[in-house]
Parts: C-alpha cells; sequence; structure tokens
C-alpha cells in the first residue's frame, strides 16, 4: 500500500503492467459492465455545459436516452452516481469509430477542440476506480478485469507500470506534485 496525501493506492498501481489494445477490447470497458461509468456530482453539471456540443455525435438512442432520464444516473441502489446506460447497456455518451472501436464522445470532443473537458475523471483513470471514504481518504485500486487482458499483455510486452501509462490522467486527477511522488514511491516497489 502507498500513502501519498489524501490517497492510498494498491501496489498494483505500480506493479501491474498496462497499456490499452483497444484493437483487441474494442473499448469494451464502455460498453460492458453492471452500471455506468462513476461520476462526481460536479462533473454532471459539466456534461449539462457541453451537451450540445456532444449530443449530434450521439445515436439517436443515446440522445434519447439522456433526454429521457437525465445526464446521470444512480446505481447500486443509489450509492454510485454514473453515466446512463442505452438498453444494451452502453454508456449513453460512447460512439463507434469505423473500425468498430467504442469510444468516449467527451473526448472526441476534447480532440477536436469543440470543448476543453476530456471525459469524466473516472474513465480516465480506468483501470484505477477510486472509492471516496467517510474521513475525506482517497482509495485508489486497480480493477482487474477480463475485457483488459489484452491491455496487460501489452503493457508486459512494453514494459509499461498501469501508473506510467495513466500519467497525464493521474496529473489532472491529483496534480504533477502528487504523480511525482508517486514515481519516487514506486521505485521502492516496483
Amino acid at each position: 500500500m502507498i500513502a501519498i496525501d489524501d490517497v492510498l493506492l494498491s501496489d498494483e498501481i505500480v506493479t501491474t503492467k498496462f497499456v490499452c489494445n483497444l484493437d483487441a477490447c474494442h473499448g469494451a470497458c464502455c460498453w460492458e459492465g453492471d452500471g455506468g461509468a462513476p461520476l462526481l456530482e460536479k462533473e454532471v453539471a459539466t456534461i449539462e455545459s457541453v451537451w450540445d456540443k456532444v449530443a449530434p455525435m450521439l445515436s439517436e438512442e443515446s440522445r434519447k436516452t439522456v433526454e429521457k432520464n437525465g445526464f446521470s444516473a444512480y446505481y447500486n441502489e443509489g450509492e454510485l452516481l454514473g453515466t446512463p446506460l442505452v438498453k444494451n447497456g452502453a454508456c449513453a455518451y460512447l460512439i463507434w469509430d469505423g473500425k468498430g472501436i467504442g469510444k468516449c464522445s467527451f473526448e472526441k470532443a476534447f480532440e477536436e477542440g469543440i470543448t476543453d473537458w476530456p471525459k469524466p475523471i473516472s474513465c480516465h483513470l480506468y483501470p484505477i476506480r477510486v472509492r471516496y471514504l467517510k474521513n475525506g481518504t482517497e482509495a485508489w485500486n486497480y480493477s482487474r478485469w477480463n475485457i483488459c487482458a489484452p491491455a496487460c499483455k501489452n503493457g508486459k510486452k512494453l514494459n509499461v507500470p498501469l501508473y506510467k501509462f495513466l500519467k497525464r490522467a493521474i496529473v489532472r486527477a491529483k496534480g504533477r506534485k502528487f504523480y511525482k511522488m508517486l514515481e519516487a514511491c514506486a521505485e521502492g516497489v516496483e
């Protein structure tokens, strides 16, 4: 276990090798699972503010789902706020590229300079999942899922630890100083 400021990180975040391989998994983390991607309360307002820019990218089913049910939904008996899902269980904000790979509409809008928001932080940090504890501490854990087996294989081949693959997301979530401290801690764990 690694402790930095108010964050407890599992050792797997520095010991697991991981590099997404979208050609192999087709973005399955955006359309598999039991609930939507976790959202922070403030992210719901952000989604609402970029909706008019992102909505044209979405399928009709996705637009109708959001317009009918709202920008977010509750899962796990009301304990988890997340992205809404369409009937087949995919994230309502999912789009498909020409190769059949599921991608995030928010990320596409960001990459094209349409918005200044990349995507929900839980999606950016995935496969790290963050639990917010009652005492104000954050628990960061590696979420092992069989759909990410190609990413683990790719990470081993390229010898890239998970925390290095997620550097931009970690810096976005906690800042450069935090990431530098994580790098220093990782040297003792790797």
